[in-house]
């Protein structure tokens, strides 16, 4: 749905009813910590995180294969495209009411596209995509989907700047972990402060073959990443540390179809005055509904994702904290239908 808004907006209320809500409430305690424990470091030993947790290497190891085996939790290792000198675009693509699935359903097996999902009512397609390396063209916008029949129109929008994600989450807001805890799982290598992006990140052929079995299971060993790369294992250890301290490397957690996250899913694009771009992203990466916010080109140049509870919860976000943005223009809702694909670039 789309809406005029005056910017300023209604302020809401200062106490949110819905800031209790965690997506992990399908959980048991230790699964919810796990998972938590999971998205602040990814590669975390099991007996680090057992550690931290005061339960034993085995219970976390059984924990984390059964959420695993279930469809509930992957860690992932992911690359960051702004940081290697690739362009992310953001595509809508509208169908006939016929085909969404279908097209939809080949765009989620392709390895160059991430968060394919199905919006507003089946007919349209919502995805990510990059070219797999820097210099490649981007042969889904450029050739594909303009010739594909069936296809009414496609929309692409440049992402810019990233608010809020990578491996960063709503677990990160609403898991049960406190500082202290935190600061216990951080990893030594994870950046500190933004890294310096003045000159993308080169990857070598070694690199790639290494991040392609990250991004399958973020948590291969070592031993299997040397036997992927033809490197020593103590190499390996050291290019992770290289590419995650650059910001290269990130581990993110893909929840898949399983238990977690089957609330209202929505993706919110809002058109704010340039001026006010920045403070509007830092004010929705301290939002607990938002999973993921950039800022993008085009009318509309913010894109969110964004998890709620139910739909009157939607409707008190939009009321309240989206509305009370400064310099807010419109806002454009797109609820999600079905989720093909998530995070990574091969499918469960």
């Amino acid at each position: 749905m789309e809406s005029d808004v005056s910017s300023g907006g209604n302020p809401g209320s200062d106490t949110d009813p819905d800031a209790a809500w965690s997506p992990l409430a399908a959980l048991d305690a230790l699964d919810r910590q796990i998972v938590h424990a999971l998205q602040v470091d990814g590669r975390a030993p099991f007996n680090r995180l057992a550690q931290v947790l005061g339960v034993s290497d085995q219970t976390v190891a059984r924990r984390y294969a059964r959420l695993r085996r279930e469809g509930a939790v992957r860690v992932l290792g992911l690359t960051d495209p702004l940081r290697l000198g690739l362009t992310p675009w953001l595509v809508r693509v509208r169908c006939t009411p016929d085909a969404a699935a279908s097209i939809g359903e080949a765009l989620a097996r392709r390895t160059d596209t991430r968060w394919v999902s199905l919006t507003s009512g089946g007919t349209e397609i919502f995805c990510v995509t990059h070219a797999a390396r820097a210099g490649e063209a981007d042969a889904l916008l450029l050739q594909k989907l303009p010739r594909t029949p069936r296809v009414v129109g496609v929309a692409a929008h440049a992402l810019l700047h990233v608010f809020f994600g990578g491996d960063h989450s709503p677990v990160s807001r609403t898991g049960p972990l406190g500082p202290d805890e935190i600061r216990a799982l951080t990893a030594p290598d994870a950046p500190a402060r933004p890294p310096d992006t003045s000159e993308p990140v080169r990857l070598g052929p070694a690199d790639h073959r290494m991040l392609e079995v990250l991004a399958i299971d973020g948590r291969t060993s070592a031993a299997d990443l040397a036997t992927a790369t033809g490197w020593s294992q103590t190499t390996v250890r050291r290019r992770l540390s290289e590419l995650r301290s650059c910001g290269a490397l990130y581990y993110d957690l893909d929840f898949g179809g399983g238990r977690l996250f089957p609330e209202l899913r929505t993706g919110l694009w809002l058109e704010v005055d340039p001026a006010c771009l920045a403070e509007v992203g830092a004010a929705l990466a301290g939002h607990h509904q938002i999973a993921f916010a950039a800022a993008i080109t085009g009318n509309a140049n913010v894109y969110a994702s964004l998890t709620c509870k139910d739909p009157e919860a939607l409707y008190r976000y939009l009321t309240g904290p989206i509305a009370a943005l400064p310099g807010l223009r419109r806002t454009e809702t797109a609820p999600i239908h079905r989720l093909l694909k998530g995070a990574g670039p091969f499918p469960l």
